[in-house]
């Protein structure tokens, strides 16, 4: 990327958690509607719309998407849909920055909760077929890759111990964080005990406080061409570089089962197509489906060395200002909550993280303000499937 990106000028969402009274489009209108208005801009001024969910074909039994936003929004502009948030924006992204539009609205919305236990099957289908033939669950991939990297590693009996420890606090600590967002499907604090518990009542290495929830929400973004930006707010924040990565989609067939190959590939793009170094990030919004992948992460962005992310976490950890300390530079992971306590809508939830990363740099996030004298660049990772395709933004402002 050698010309400036595009804009992020406005954002909005709803709460995420049970919406079992509300319909998707009441979700995603809401979201919008804020979007429109914190830049004072009209559907009519809209080029193009950019959506993304999962399952509303299957959980609200909805049939051409864009026809249905269409006549939501009462437009007849170009309308496409994606799976998840980060594909939208990064759709968006390329239309903008080749000159076809000049102005964009980027949505999310899913509808879970009503179907949950309908939906089970298809994501689990979604993230590695044939582990779903074998008999696996959602959350059974997480689990053999806990025990590849352990095993990989060489961890003795302390340092599983310590490394099961390093979970739990982190799942205490999104929930401590989600206690100033006003969106957070969880806004309730839990104990390292309550973690522990969880997982010696299933008899399983990950419980119940280990795994983001099930949620509805929407969530939306106006994105505009890096000339007009200004036009619509005095603090655009530009997306600095931005890539995407696969991997297979069986996780037993891939060449590394301790991390994601497609999360270090992602990053490594991004970085590439901006100025942006690890140093230079400050706010990082990941997609922690579990503590595990959670932690994993941070070794698959750079952030710490395959192996050793654990320790660094509890050493670092600097718990009156709620962020870790890396290579002398203060960063804040998940100030929302993550996924684990803020929630996951699958198709709205890349915008919840962008939505945070936003409202931080700009420093409009109220009671949950990052307090540090400068904040450099944000950083947005979302995941589909089981890191089947990973994606990375780097935002920054002026």
């Amino acid at each position: 990327m050698t010309e400036k990106g595009p804009a992020v000028v406005g954002v909005g969402r709803t709460k995420f958690g049970e919406h079992y009274e509300r319909d998707p489009e009441h979700l995603v209108e809401e979201a919008g509607l804020v979007a429109l208005r914190s830049v004072d801009v009209e559907r009519e001024d809209l080029d193009a719309c950019f959506f993304a969910d999962y399952f509303l074909p299957i959980t609200n039994k909805i049939g051409l998407e864009e026809g249905f936003l269409s006549e939501l929004l009462e437009l007849n502009i170009p309308m496409e849909i994606t799976r998840s948030f980060s594909s939208a924006l990064s759709n968006a992204c390329n239309a903008v920055q080749a000159g076809k539009y000049s102005l964009v609205l980027v949505g999310g919305m899913e509808k879970m909760t009503d179907r949950w236990d309908k939906i089970r099957d298809d994501l689990m289908l979604l993230e590695d077929p044939w582990s779903y033939y074998a008999g696996g669950t959602p959350e059974s991939n997480h689990e053999l890759m806990l025990r590849s990297y352990m095993k990989t590693h060489r961890l003795h009996d302390n340092e599983r111990n310590l490394l099961m420890l390093t979970l739990a606090e982190l799942s205490v600590r999104n929930h401590e964080n989600a206690l100033k967002n006003e969106f957070a499907q969880f806004q309730r604090k839990i104990s390292v005990d309550m973690v522990l518990g969880s997982r010696r009542k299933l008899r399983r290495p990950l419980g119940l406080y280990d795994f983001a929830p099930v949620s509805d929400g929407a969530s939306a973004l106006i994105l505009s061409d890096s000339d007009s930006a200004n036009s619509y707010t005095q603090k655009p924040v530009s997306i600095l570089g931005y890539s995407l990565a696969t991997d297979y989609i069986t996780f037993p067939s891939r060449r590394d089962l301790t991390g994601f190959l497609s999360s270090r590939l992602a990053m490594k793009g991004a970085l590439e197509a901006s100025s942006v170094g690890l140093n230079d990030i400050s706010v990082l919004q990941i997609y922690d489906q579990s503590t595990f992948v959670g932690l994993v992460t941070l070794e698959d962005l750079g952030f710490y060395g395959k192996g050793e992310a654990w320790k660094s976490v509890q050493e670092n950890y600097i718990s009156s200002e709620g962020c870790y300390e890396i290579n002398g530079e203060k960063l804040f992971i998940n100030v929302n909550g993550g996924l684990k306590a803020d929630g996951n809508p699958l198709g709205a939830t890349g915008g919840a993280q962008v939505f945070e990363v936003f409202k931080q740099l700009r420093r409009e996030a109220g009671e949950r303000q990052i307090k540090a004298d400068a904040l450099k660049n944000g950083c947005v990772h979302e995941l589909e499937g089981f890191g089947t395709k990973a994606y990375v933004f780097l935002l920054g402002m002026d």
